[in-house]
């Protein structure tokens, strides 16, 4: 799910983009979404988890929907990440898209809601409504646009620092409460010899990760919103160069030397041989994590202590699906839906392949550990995910920032030399897309 999210950007946009004509505006999509009086019918339904370790699951849930339903037959395909990125750009294209579709949160499900493919849920997925007040509310607001909601989040992963308890106690360190805090703890700790982060920057996208979470607590919702939209995007905010600052003082003070130069991978192995203290990583790969002999637990990236941003948003995103805004069987696509999101079948999916589901309180210590139901929990808290940077904005955007901060890694870039180049890159998507 890492190594391969810089790709879905590159590819993934581009191929929406030629099947949904770009950035030009279509139609809202207004489907019939009430609940049919007598359910039956067929629905289709494409799906990017074709993956051994996770197609049962939702071959399971199909199944049992059918059964409950037997006049409902659900063709269900299920593909790989890069098969999915050209289906869906054919089906798109051939305008032969399925009812139900899967859709990476940000700018790719953004591209099928403005060409007028994407059904507004809003009406039976919103905030308020019975079904949405069942999920964390910064899932929902991860596929919300122009104050509108038009996807069903069916995972969850928010990006955590980890600690190993024990090297902490040994270097007397505290759990930091505030970015500064943070790198105190980094000095600390490597002046007892200890490598204070383990961080591999071999694919970029963990660099990212930091300049994602640095951005909103650095800059104001609202510029962030507008900066992020491929129309509107200017970073011009000094807020921007703040957190490369900061990022730079981050690897400085906490990281590894060369970090171009390392997977992520590496840096997690070490992490978990106790040769460094903490690891920034994903909620999905706590698994790993669990099963090592680690005493560890975890915290959010710590916000900076006069932070104008959203100091209560978190790094992540869920994945979803999205309905047809053209679909005949619209209500019935939501109804499925509701039987997938529903609070036993997320519990199975957590219990059974590992993830964390965007529905309240479906971890539990009797489906997965501590550590996992803690993260659902302060997931629910936060007020909103930070979407992953190289998927919310645009593809030129993203490129940018990916070069410009591996630029100063590698010292040949400064935090204003690295924003020129977003500015300069969000000036031609903004013509793309005019």
């Amino acid at each position: 799910m890492n190594t391969h999210r810089w790709t879905a950007l590159l590819l993934g946009t581009a191929l929406v983009t030629a099947g949904c004509g770009g950035g030009s505006a279509g139609a809202p999509a207004k489907a019939d979404l009430s609940a049919p009086k007598d359910k039956s019918g067929t629905l289709t339904m494409v799906t990017k988890f074709a993956d051994p370790k996770y197609a049962p699951y939702f071959e399971k849930v199909v199944a049992a929907y059918k059964a409950a339903n037997p006049k409902v037959d659900i063709k269900l395909e299920q593909v790989g990440d890069q098969p999915y990125k050209d289906k869906i750009r054919v089906l798109t294209a051939s305008k032969d898209l399925p009812d139900i579709y899967f859709s990476w949160a940000g700018d790719f499900a953004n591209k099928f809601v403005r060409a007028g493919l994407a059904a507004d849920l809003t009406g039976v997925i919103g905030p308020d409504t019975p079904w949405g007040s069942t999920f964390a509310p910064a899932a929902l607001k991860a596929f919300q646009y122009n104050g509108k909601y038009y996807g069903m989040p069916v995972d969850l992963d928010g990006k955590y620092l980890a600690y190993n308890k024990a090297v902490f106690t040994k270097a007397d360190v505290q759990v930091p409460k505030t970015f500064e805090e943070l790198l105190t703890a980094c000095d600390t700790l490597k002046s007892g010899g200890v490598q204070p982060i383990a961080f591999g920057n071999q694919y970029g996208w963990a660099a990212i990760h930091f300049i994602t979470q640095l951005n909103a607590y650095d800059v104001a919702p609202k510029t962030l919103e507008t900066d992020y939209a491929p129309a509107t995007g200017a970073f011009t905010d000094p807020g921007y160069v703040t957190a490369l600052k900061q990022f730079g003082d981050l690897v400085s003070r906490c990281g590894t030397k060369d970090a171009n130069g390392l997977s992520h991978e590496t840096a997690q192995a070490q992490f978990l041989s106790g040769k460094a203290a903490m690891h920034y990583l994903e909620s999905v790969e706590f698994d790993v994590l669990d099963k090592s002999e680690l005493d560890w637990s975890f915290l959010r990236l710590p916000a900076p202590a006069s932070a104008p941003g959203d100091t209560n948003a978190l790094t992540g995103a869920p994945d979803g699906f999205l309905v047809n805004g053209q679909s005949k069987n619209a209500g019935l696509a939501v109804d499925f839906l509701k039987f997938l999101s529903s609070k036993e079948n997320a519990a199975t999916m957590t219990k059974d392949i590992g993830w964390l589901s965007p529905v309240k309180d479906s971890a539990t210590s009797a489906n997965s550990y501590p550590q996992l139901t803690d993260a659902l929990k302060d997931i629910g808290k936060a007020g909103s995910f930070a979407i992953w940077l190289d998927t919310i904005t645009n593809a030129e955007v993203a490129g940018a920032y990916l070069s410009g901060v591996e630029g100063m890694l590698s010292g040949s870039r400064t935090p204003e030399q690295v924003m020129a180049g977003v500015q300069k890159a969000a000036a031609k998507a903004k013509k793309e897309v005019g």
